[in-house]
């Protein structure tokens, strides 16, 4: 199997399958580390054809979630699935199966003031549309839980993919040579504050044969060896997609246009006798069963078994792969859950806030399996009530609306227009939102 790994995307999906195209040999799967901006329209910041159909991606697809997101529409496929046709995403974290190449991998990123301050990695999965300033970056925070989740696997990984890089991955590679590529990174690596103390506790449990990460733009490899050296994990950071301008003013040396090192080709080897489509991972959806009474939408802080173990049992494996009927093919259940962006619309004309959209594909995977929707679990802690953000530009912080409305969708219907204040510093600002008080048939 001919697999290209991809960095940080930003949206460039067109040139991604281009360079697939021109490589010499056909691939069979496209694996994003992050930051690949599946937007739908106006609200998830502006890729279209790919959600409304214009356009099908030419081969099968993989991402993560990364900091620069639609976290809206990640966020209504927690445990995964199909954002388009053929593109597929691993939610908060997850582990599948193609013809017999395991594949793992865990979205967000770790940011360590946020740790210090809030602790955000140690609460539940509480953020919700439409966001408030803060809850708009915690919603992209890796959670203690996936990893968790990840530390009871005991099966062997193919390939694992982060966002971001572990913690202590920069002691095992070229050190001098990072800092060559990035300078300003020595003050992070002496404190220990480069990359995610998290994914330390995952290579150390795991320890996968290939491991790839971006969110730092920039190419490292380093090779990872447990204590007694018989696990190693090859571990590799791309750069992000585009171009870069090289030039040396002394030399007078006119600039050059070259490509970021952001494209990876690898060769693995499969189950030729298996397709080449997505499959659950029978020990991860034991796993979710096992944990799901550990999943919590507060914004408190959650506290973890620390001696219980959660790995697996071939008894309890069993159960849950009858609940599929022996079936572990992920369905091709793509649906539409907002209408896409059309060329029509005005692409500078301001899009009212997002709303809280409970997925199909994710309701069908919980009532299978029995575990829980964390989008569900929120709606019916706001029984009747749907938050609405105020979204005035000195205001932004904490200041909301709430409208008595038995159906979450109810709410696109009482939506007037939205006006903005023109200064940010304005210390008058205008009524943001009006609504309608007329109800709609469906309350």
């Amino acid at each position: 199997m001919r697999i290209a790994i991809v960095g940080c995307a930003h949206g460039e999906l067109d040139r991604i399958y281009k360079k697939c195209r021109d490589s010499c040999k056909k691939v069979d799967l496209i694996l994003c580390c992050g930051d690949f901006q599946s937007v739908r329209n106006k609200q998830d910041l502006r890729c279209m054809a790919y959600y409304s159909g214009e356009a099908v991606a030419p081969v099968l697809t993989i991402f993560i979630g990364g900091n620069h997101e639609a976290s809206n529409y990640l966020q209504e496929l927690p445990y995964g699935g199909w954002v388009a046709p053929n593109i597929y995403y691993l939610g908060y974290a997850s582990v599948i199966n193609i013809a017999g190449v395991r594949i793992g991998g865990i979205s967000g990123i770790y940011n360590k003031q946020d740790a210090y301050r809030n602790q955000s990695y140690m609460k539940g999965h509480y953020e919700y549309p439409p966001y408030n300033q803060a809850t708009m970056r915690s919603a992209y925070y890796t959670r203690r839980l996936e990893v968790f989740r990840l530390k009871q696997l005991s099966g062997k990984l193919d390939i694992f993919l982060s966002h971001d890089w572990p913690s202590e991955i920069t002691n095992h590679g070229d050190l001098n040579k990072l800092l060559r590529m990035k300078p300003f990174f020595k003050e992070d690596i002496s404190r220990k504050q480069l990359g995610s103390p998290l994914l330390d506790e995952v290579m150390k449990k795991l320890y996968p044969s290939k491991w790839f990460a971006a969110h730092l733009h920039c190419k490292f490899e380093a090779t990872v060896f447990n204590e007694d050296k018989t696990k190693t994990t090859e571990f590799m950071s791309l750069d992000k997609c585009g171009d870069y301008c090289e030039g040396n003013r002394r030399n007078y040396r006119p600039p050059q246009v070259k490509e970021r090192d952001y494209f990876e080709f690898i060769d693995i080897e499969h189950d030729q006798s298996l397709p080449l489509t997505i499959s659950y991972d029978i020990e991860w959806l034991t796993i979710l069963f096992l944990t799901n009474n550990l999943l919590s939408v507060r914004d408190a802080r959650c506290y973890l078994p620390e001696s219980q173990n959660f790995t697996p049992t071939e008894e309890q494996k069993e159960m849950i792969l009858k609940k599929f009927n022996n079936n572990l093919s992920v369905p091709q259940n793509f649906q539409q859950t907002v209408r896409p962006f059309h060329h029509t619309e005005s692409p500078t004309g301001f899009a009212h806030p997002p709303i809280l959209i409970i997925n199909r594909q994710t309701t069908a995977l919980c009532e299978k399996l029995g575990i829980s929707d964390p989008f569900e679990l929120i709606r019916r802690s706001q029984t009747n009530l749907v938050h609405l953000n105020r979204f005035s530009p000195d205001q932004a912080r904490g200041k909301f609306y709430w409208l008595d409305c038995r159906y979450f969708n109810c709410i696109l219907k009482y939506f007037i227009s939205f006006t903005i204040t023109s200064k940010p510093n304005n210390k008058f600002p205008k009524r943001a939102c009006k609504f309608k008080q007329k109800q709609c048939k469906t309350c």
